[in-house]
């Protein structure tokens, strides 16, 4: 089949390969304790990264990917066969080891600090992208509380560690860039809004 020549200008056939991939990958699952797709998140991240100036279309096509290999069938072997090497590559560096060698679920604890420790090593780009999904995930946390969801029942660990990871991935992922500044401030101004509200539900 001979590929099609696309003119220059704002439509990507990347970007276009990469929504689709996602939407089928993720196509039976929805976000936490709702009915919402959860292709609503991946779209979400990508438009945070449109609006904060991370727009280059490999940057974008990683983004709505960045989950599939974490929480999909999609491996990296696959995505390596459609995708160019620094999309795979982002994607590889936000994606969570959550079971282990023999398909045993590991330890909340264990998986986020050593997450912790692979962003803090990882390429900006990547680094942007889990600053974007922080920050949507924050955004929509505050919403569902606004709407009297009861949210914290939905996640494996308690309250306090949920914040805690969020404080510390902000730090890990922002760090050293004058570029995610903005990002990993706007995690932080959500995050102090979601710890205040939880205060005040204390």
């Amino acid at each position: 089949m001979t590929p099609i020549e696309f003119p220059r200008g704002p439509f990507s056939p990347l970007i276009e390969r990469a929504l689709r991939v996602a939407a089928h990958a993720h196509r039976h699952q929805t976000r936490k304790s709702s009915d919402v797709p959860y292709v609503s998140h991946l779209a979400g991240v990508a438009l945070i990264l449109c609006r904060a100036g991370f727009d280059e279309e490999a940057v974008l096509a990683a983004a709505l990917l960045h989950d599939a290999v974490e929480d999909t069938d999609c491996s990296v072997e696959m995505l390596a066969d459609d995708f160019p090497p620094e999309v795979v590559a982002w994607v590889a560096a936000t994606t969570e080891r959550k079971a282990d060698e023999n398909g045993r679920k590991r330890p909340w604890e264990d998986r986020k600090r050593e997450h912790l420790a692979q962003v803090a090593a990882a390429p900006l780009e990547a680094r942007a992208i889990v600053l974007a999904d922080k920050l949507h995930n924050l955004g929509s946390m505050l919403f569902d509380l606004a709407a009297g969801e009861r949210l914290w029942e939905r996640f494996n660990a308690p309250r306090e560690r949920i914040l805690w990871y969020h404080r510390e991935m902000i730090d890990h992922a922002g760090a050293g860039a004058p570029r995610l500044e903005g990002l990993a401030n706007a995690c932080r101004e959500l995050l102090a809004r979601l710890e205040a509200a939880c205060d005040r539900s204390a």
